[in-house]
């Protein structure tokens, strides 16, 4: 489980606590979205986007309702202090919790940790603010909290080296979100998804110059509930693409609820005569292959990749890490070597584990850059799938990182631990270098 997961809760829960509160803006429902908001903010630092998202939900739920333009000013103030009430209740929840956090952390250590932390960041002055807030009492557990969000901010600008599509980039590939969830999510929530958007624009359809800003605010009166799903689906894929981040369709969790109660609901409005009987067939159909999809790769859902990409066995092809390998496979290797009675194994491990603890004695290091020859005849080498195709993926255009550095490994047929970790006995080389390995 990563902080992923509690994010797709916290701002799901969150948008329906302000939708709730600004159909009804008592102040119950004003004090319980802000303390869901508080909660979610500290679930994952990427929730921020809900500030913004919530402003614009704001902005256009007051526009809707108000028939002339000085009412729509008087009900957009009077909303507007609620909002900024439930940001107060907010950082309240988030002070007292840092507080907590922060409370046996020594004020010039923290100060240090602070500037130390973001002085790669640059100088501006949110920056300034956060190194500034450190030390002081009252305002250190603000300091630690904008503290994470700069850092998420900074790594999201900065990039990871990773591996899609046969290149190796330290830079973002606009298409990376798009591609990994087409080919990480069931083939068969895709179906539901084309026909949850069919429906939609089938229903209100017509021609768009007839009536077309009153058809949109009369379906943002009654389904606004619908639209705040889809403004946060919209700016959180908005963020996704334009980020420098491509490590995991895990980074998309957060629109996962709202994007599934969306093709629900729509699919339960099509599932209405005419052919209904049909309608119902072909969607027992879709969830028996969903079902199936799911008992066929349990237990090794991290490596889950769907049809289109010729299933889990054929997914590191595409892309890696936390998509792929995120070091699972370690115990399957232990037992793997137990089992064959492996006495020693070089091992290139990419995971948060300690391989060495694992494997005890049968242990010997073994990193992507080191020379192939210095690798003894009839070893066995285990490389970790984000490793490997690190080091056989081409630089992207202005990649100047090193690659290539696994290409020896080429024309051997590796022994498959599970699906994360490749297992070579390297017998030989010839004459251009390449491995020759046995199958056992």
């Amino acid at each position: 489980m990563t902080t992923d997961v509690g994010a797709a809760a916290g701002a799901f829960i969150a948008t329906y606590y302000f939708v709730k509160f600004l159909k009804n803006n008592s102040w119950k429902n004003l004090i319980i979205a802000g303390i869901v908001l508080g909660i979610a903010e500290m679930l994952k630092f990427s929730l921020i986007l809900l500030f913004p998202a919530f402003g614009i939900l704001l902005l256009i739920w007051t526009a809707v309702r108000s028939s002339y333009f000085k009412k729509f000013i008087i009900d957009f103030f009077r909303a507007l202090q609620g909002f900024i009430l439930i940001i107060a209740v907010c950082f309240v929840l988030i002070w007292v919790v840092y507080q907590y956090h922060t409370w046996n952390l020594p004020p010039e250590k923290q100060a240090n940790d602070t500037q130390t932390i973001l002085s790669s960041f640059g100088s501006g002055t949110i920056v300034n603010a956060v190194v500034w807030m450190a030390d002081k009492p009252i305002l250190r557990p603000f300091a630690q909290y904008f503290l994470g969000v700069c850092m998420v901010l900074q790594r999201t600008s900065g990039g990871n080296t990773t591996f899609f599509l046969g290149e190796i980039s330290s830079t973002a590939w606009k298409n990376y979100f798009p591609v990994i969830y087409a080919i990480k999510e069931p083939l068969s929530f895709h179906i539901l998804l084309i026909i949850a958007i069919l429906y939609f624009i089938w229903t209100n359809g017509g021609p768009f110059w007839q009536g077309f800003w009153l058809r949109i605010k009369n379906w943002l009166l009654s389904h606004f509930p619908e639209f705040a799903m889809l403004l946060f689906i919209a700016i959180y894929w908005l963020t996704s693409i334009s980020g420098n981040l491509n490590i995991g369709i895990r980074h998309l969790l957060p629109i996962f609820p709202f994007t599934i109660l969306l093709v629900a609901g729509a699919t339960s409005q099509w599932l209405k005569p005419p052919l209904f009987r049909l309608k119902r067939i072909f969607l027992s159909i879709l969830l028996i292959w969903q079902a199936i999809g799911i008992i066929a790769a349990y237990p090794h859902f991290i490596s889950y990749y769907n049809e289109l990409a010729g299933g889990p066995a054929n997914g590191y092809i595409y892309a890696v890490d936390s998509n792929y390998d995120w070091g699972q496979d370690l115990k399957r290797l232990v037992a793997w070597t137990e089992k064959n009675n492996i006495d020693k194994i070089y091992v290139d491990y990419f995971g948060g584990a300690d391989a060495k603890y694992y494997l005890k004695d049968k242990f010997l290091s073994w990193w992507g850059n080191k020379n192939q020859y210095e690798i003894p005849l009839n070893s066995y080498l285990a490389v970790s799938a984000t490793f490997l195709q690190g080091g056989k993926g081409e630089p992207a255009p202005g990649f100047n990182g090193t690659t290539g550095y696994y290409r020896w490994l080429g024309k051997c047929e590796p022994i498959r631990i599970s699906y994360s970790i490749f297992v070579y006995h390297i017998t030989g080389f010839d004459s251009d270098g390449f491995a020759q390995c046995s199958a056992q």
